[in-house]
């Protein structure tokens, strides 16, 4: 859990029936994704035996780079182990000590973090499982951090700390201690608790609103699908989005999008496009667009009216798709496994529920809302087509 979208990468393999085994030992562990750097030699057929069926997703979606650099640009920790010791060898950790490295670096940032607060900090054993699949893009790294920092709260600080300050000191743990740029949003909602409305319009203190509804009642069962994509070389992808929006608010004398008066924006938008291009222009209308969307959905979910809370859930994720730009990574012909994922879907549920993206996007998982009477069998169709394991039943609570 806490090593979510982990990335295997192998190193001037030999074998490629290695690398099978390697693909094997990765679906069994729940990795998502393999990296080769300078294979000698990469031949899938030869690979596909050793890694028996389940392994067969990862060995289509294998990424080969030129070098090592090239393979670790996008991740925030990079571990290295070798089968060979001895020699200059002497200072290798256990996979295990390596684990309890990683997991002591959020224990590290969230203890700083309270003590930077003016808090009190002490130890504690502590236990945690989690059926959380790796690389869902379920956020389980802030989750982890948010009750690291409610068990230091609860131990030694009398509880003190509001679901805001804990999520801020975890988002610190995860931005610093961590390696991931992340923002508050997957902090607060995971301290928040329950289904909840963020208003980011100052940063530094957010409008947190819980919105009462009761999602088992609603006719409906909540799941994520795996696309089976990989996140690696896609930090371009993510960055172009903040970067282009940016730009507009830029061309009106503003940092960001949030403070750019829309009417003006669409006064000027001949202007616009000539100084950033048409996929910025696109991005901010989908900015304006979905801000006024995500109101308009509490208030669906507020009335009850949960048919046009999923109409307004499919039209976000159109939108993405046409506006925002964040299902397929730019030039990708040959694999769009994100569209597929979810056109396959969109076929399934004929018409009714609603799916689209989630996350960041160009990778990773989408959600859908599925009726209860036909979940099975679209458990069963998704994964069929996309691999066991690939649909997981959610429950918000």
């Amino acid at each position: 859990m806490l090593l979510d979208g982990v990335q295997v990468v192998l190193v001037k393999t030999r074998f490629p029936e290695n690398i099978g085994m390697a693909a094997r030992a990765c679906a069994n562990m729940g990795c998502p994704g393999i990296r080769l750097v300078d294979p000698e030699r990469w031949d899938r057929e030869k690979a596909a035996p050793l890694a028996t069926p389940k392994g067969q997703n990862l060995l289509d979606n294998v990424l080969v780079s030129p070098d090592l650099a090239k393979a670790v640009a996008a991740s925030s920790l990079v571990l290295g182990t070798t089968a060979r010791t001895g020699g200059w060898r002497q200072a290798l950790l256990a996979p295990g000590q390596a684990a309890r490295e990683v997991a002591a670096a959020l224990v590290r940032g969230v203890a700083d973090g309270l003590q930077k607060a003016g808090l009190r900090v002490g130890g504690f054993d502590a236990v945690m499982t989690s059926t959380v699949r790796s690389g869902s893009g379920l956020s389980s790294s802030a989750a982890v951090e948010v009750l690291l920092c409610a068990i230091f709260d609860e131990l030694y600080n009398d509880g003190k700390l509001d679901f805001k300050r804990r999520a801020q000191i975890s988002q610190y743990a995860e931005n610093v201690y961590f390696g991931k740029p992340s923002g508050l949003m997957d902090q607060m909602a995971s301290s928040a608790g329950g289904l909840v409305y963020i208003d980011f319009a100052d940063p530094k203190n957010p409008v947190v609103e819980k919105v009462d509804y009761d999602f088992d009642h609603s006719g409906y069962t909540l799941c994520t699908i795996d696309s089976g994509a990989d996140h690696a070389d896609l930090t371009d992808e993510y960055a172009a989005m903040p970067v282009e929006m940016k730009a507009v608010a830029a061309f009106f004398g503003k940092e960001v999008l949030h403070d750019v008066d829309e009417t003006a924006f669409y006064r000027h938008i001949a202007e616009v496009r000539k100084v950033t291009g048409d996929r910025a222009v696109l991005r901010a209308i989908h900015f304006f667009n979905e801000n006024r969307r995500v109101k308009s959905q509490v208030q669906a979910l507020k009335e009850g009216d949960f048919d046009a809370f999923l109409r307004l859930v499919n039209a976000s994720g159109m939108a993405s798709w046409t506006l925002l730009q964040n299902v397929t990574p730019a030039g990708y012909i040959q694999k769009q496994d994100m569209a597929f994922t979810i056109a396959l879907c969109q076929q399934l549920l004929e018409g009714e529920g609603a799916v689209r993206i989630h996350g960041g996007g160009f990778a990773g998982t989408a959600v859908a809302f599925v009726p209860n009477d036909r979940f099975d069998r679209f458990k069963t169709c998704v994964e069929r087509v996309l691999g066991e394991g690939h649909c997981h039943k959610l429950t918000i609570r």
